[in-house]
């Protein structure tokens, strides 16, 4: 994996929704392959765009759209019952099943539709973040701090949205090295699109 830092200009990175879709100028050579990569955003200036910091299985290259500062390779050494700082922005959601959006028809079956709702109270998102890391990592201490909504459209759709990321933090303890790997390749939880999902560790 890479761990790179990127600057978006303003006029992508306004929108969270564009975020995403200019970060992948950076991949020029995979038009047609799955985004495989999980970024944050860290530092947003309005008028002159974000600094963000972006984990990547294969290596950016120079782009005109945006500004590649940095680049490294990210080779991270796991063990069992190591303790680690991490930070991690992430949406907390749950889903429930909404009737005013009527039924779907799916394997010759009629199910309600549902929705993703965000988890609001503290409580509900320590104990997501649990489960997310459940057989992984066991938290040892954890800081959760709300954060501003995210307002994006989707230019194509002409269709708004929004998303209410949360940023933990805190110190875990390894359970299993090979899984928690994963987890951070994957991301965790939903709207990666929206710089959620990446875990980042240190030394404790």
């Amino acid at each position: 994996m890479y761990l790179s830092k990127v600057k978006i200009n303003w006029a992508q990175a306004k929108n969270p929704y564009e975020q995403h879709r200019t970060l992948w100028h950076l991949f020029p050579d995979r038009p047609q392959e799955q985004r495989d990569f999980l970024y944050r955003v860290e530092r947003f200036s309005k008028g002159l765009g974000a600094e963000v910091i972006m984990q990547s299985q294969q290596k950016p290259q120079q782009s005109e759209v945006l500004e590649l500062l940095a680049v490294r390779p990210l080779n991270l050494s796991l063990h069992k019952g190591q303790r680690l700082r991490f930070r991690l922005r992430a949406n907390p959601v749950k889903t429930i099943k909404d009737v005013s959006k009527g039924e779907q028809i799916k394997d010759g079956k009629s199910y309600i539709r549902t929705v993703r709702v965000p988890l609001i109270h503290e409580e509900q998102q320590q104990d997501w973040l649990i489960r997310k890391l459940d057989g992984v990592a066991a938290l040892q201490a954890l800081v959760i701090q709300p954060e501003l909504p995210l307002n994006f459209r989707k230019l194509k759709e002409q269709r708004n949205g929004k998303i209410q990321p949360i940023m933990f933090e805190g110190i875990l303890v390894v359970e299993s090295p090979d899984e928690l790997l994963k987890l951070m390749q994957s991301g965790i939880g939903p709207a990666k699109a929206f710089g959620c999902g990446m875990m980042t560790l240190a030394a404790a």
